[in-house]
């Protein structure tokens, strides 16, 4: 492929020779796999998180990504960490430090030196204390290294035919929770399948985000004249998932937006 950034990435995964590569089922670990499993000659491994905050549909989706690849894949579970039950703002940090220190262990078990997180260029931009665990784990993060943004990652997943090319970004589901709210498995659960509706009406970015007994929509900017189109069945399937008010964000879906100040 006569692309810059894909050139930079093939020949620096080319160099490593073999890599674990932590992975989501996103578009940016998934161009990361597909990439390594061709420049490491197939010396290569896909480890997916399991845990109680992670959207079981991101589960499926990951295993199904790999099998296409035919890549070694390994679940690997972790419990919610006692650190995190209370959702503080470092958790993207207490995650990431739990998880990469077991992928560590996991990986080095399997005979693999090195751990790939498919941080991007744009991540720096957005408010992640996890980068902080990335570093001081020695997580090795070629998308980073090799000046790659989202665009690149979408651009050249879309030309090698990757379906996660315009996937949406994907985030734990404690991202939906203020910060200091107390984690319940069944908020998450109720997150989730609220989630799951929208999706199964066509409205692929989307979040759900909970105030309370509240829930606020987030979706693509140009999907929400259709979500306000289709607000009174969307509202009679999430006020039976447990939601007291149901509403609409005006600013459509972003990342991040629990992190903004609430003044």
């Amino acid at each position: 492929m006569d692309d810059p950034a894909y050139r930079r990435l093939e020949e620096w995964l080319t160099r490593l020779g073999t890599a674990a590569v932590a992975f989501s089922g996103g578009a940016d670990s998934g161009l990361l796999l597909a990439l390594a499993r061709d420049a490491c000659g197939g010396r290569v491994a896909a480890l997916t998180l399991v845990a109680p905050y992670i959207a079981r549909q991101e589960i499926s989706e990951a295993i199904a990504f790999a099998a296409e690849l035919g890549v070694r894949h390994e679940l690997i579970e972790l419990p919610m960490p006692q650190s995190m039950e209370d959702n503080p703002p470092e958790r993207c940090y207490l995650c990431k430090r739990a998880l990469y220190a077991r992928l560590t262990d996991v990986a080095e078990g399997m005979g693999f030196p090195a751990v790939l997180d498919g941080t991007n260029l744009d991540d720096l931009k957005d408010y992640r204390p996890g980068l902080r665990a990335v570093r001081e784990l020695g997580i090795l993060t070629p998308l980073l290294d090799c000046a790659i943004a989202k665009a690149d990652v979408r651009r050249i997943s879309r030309a090698l035919g990757l379906a996660s090319w315009r996937k949406p970004t994907n985030a734990c589901l404690l991202t939906r929770l203020p910060f200091g709210q107390r984690v319940a498995m069944p908020t998450l659960q109720r997150i989730e399948e609220a989630e799951r509706v929208l999706i199964g009406q066509g409205f692929d970015w989307v979040r759900v985000r909970l105030h309370g007994g509240a829930a606020r929509i987030e979706v693509a900017r140009d999907q929400r004249a259709r979500l306000l189109a289709q607000s009174e069945s969307v509202v009679v399937a999430l006020k039976a998932l447990g939601f007291h008010h149901v509403t609409l964000d005006l600013e459509g879906y972003r990342l991040g937006s629990m992190n903004e100040p609430a003044g």
